[in-house]
C-alpha cells in the first residue's frame, strides 16, 4: 500500500516584501518540491510561487482554488493526491494558513483522512501584534470582526472590555481595511480612558507601525490606518 503524501501549510508574506526577508529558506525548499497547491486566489498564489522560486515551471503546477465559492463536495477531493502519495501545499492569501483563514477546514479534512499535516514557520500578523503590544501574552483571545451595526458593535466592545478586566485577557480584533479608521475612532470613544489599546499596522513592511497607549493618550494620536492591514488589541487592567 502506497504511503500517503503530506499536507504542508505554507506561509506567505504579509505584504509586498521580499519573501526570504520574512520567510525561512525551508519554505522555499518545500515549494521547490511540491507541484500541487490549494490556494485562495490562483493569481496571487502563482505570483508568490514565482517570486520565491523563479525557475519553477508555472505550467506544470496543479492549482485547486479554495474560496467562498468552492463547494464542500468539490473541496473534499482536493486532498485526493495525498492519498495517492503526492505532497500538497496549502497557501494562505496572506500570512499563515488556517489562522483567520479558510484553510482550517482543509486541515481538519487532512486529519480525518489520516494525512500528515506539517505547518511551516512564517509571519502571523496576530502573533506579531501580540508580541509587540506589551499586553498579556499569557492570556489572549482572537475575536475576528466586530459587528457592522454601530449599536451592536458598541455593545460588543463594552462586553469584551469587561471580559478583559474580569479575566485579564487581551482582546484581539481585525477589520476590513477601509473601515479601520472608523473602528479606531469608535474604540477611542467607547473604551474607558485607562484601557490599553494597541494598533499594529503594516507588520513586516518598511511602513510598520506598532504602538500601545492608554485610550486617553490615543486622543492626541492620529495614525493613518485607511486601507492598511491592521490588528487591534485592547486590555483592561
Amino acid at each position: 500500500m502506497a504511503k500517503n503524501g503530506r499536507l504542508y501549510l505554507i506561509p506567505t508574506t504579509l505584504g509586498p516584501s521580499e519573501p526570504l526577508e520574512v520567510l525561512p529558506i525551508s519554505v522555499k525548499k518545500r515549494i521547490e518540491n511540491i507541484g500541487i497547491f490549494i490556494v485562495e486566489n490562483e493569481k496571487s498564489a502563482r505570483r508568490f510561487i514565482k517570486k520565491i522560486v523563479p525557475r519553477k515551471s508555472q505550467s506544470g503546477l496543479k492549482i485547486y482554488v479554495l474560496d467562498k465559492y468552492t463547494s464542500e463536495l468539490e473541496s473534499k477531493a482536493f486532498l485526493d493526491p495525498c492519498l495517492r502519495g503526492a505532497d500538497v501545499g496549502l497557501i494562505s492569501e496572506a500570512g499563515v494558513p488556517a489562522v483567520a483563514d479558510p484553510g482550517a477546514n482543509m486541515v481538519m479534512l487532512a486529519h480525518q483522512k489520516q494525512i500528515q499535516v506539517i505547518p511551516l514557520v512564517g509571519p502571523s500578523s496576530i502573533i506579531l501584534a501580540m508580541m509587540g503590544s506589551g499586553l498579556n501574552g499569557q492570556n489572549f483571545s482572537f475575536n475576528g470582526y466586530l459587528p457592522i451595526d454601530r449599536q451592536e458593535r458598541k455593545k460588543k466592545i463594552k462586553f469584551f472590555e469587561k471580559h478583559s478586566r474580569l479575566t485579564q485577557q487581551s482582546q484581539i480584533f481585525i477589520e476590513t481595511p477601509y473601515r479601520n479608521q472608523k473602528l479606531f475612532n469608535e474604540l477611542k470613544a467607547v473604551l474607558t480612558p485607562t484601557t490599553y489599546l494597541n494598533i499594529s499596522m503594516d507588520l513586516t513592511l518598511p511602513t510598520e507601525y506598532v504602538k500601545t497607549l492608554q485610550v486617553k493618550d490615543w486622543k492626541n494620536e492620529n495614525p493613518d490606518l485607511h486601507k492598511k492591514p491592521c490588528i487591534f488589541i485592547f486590555h483592561k487592567y
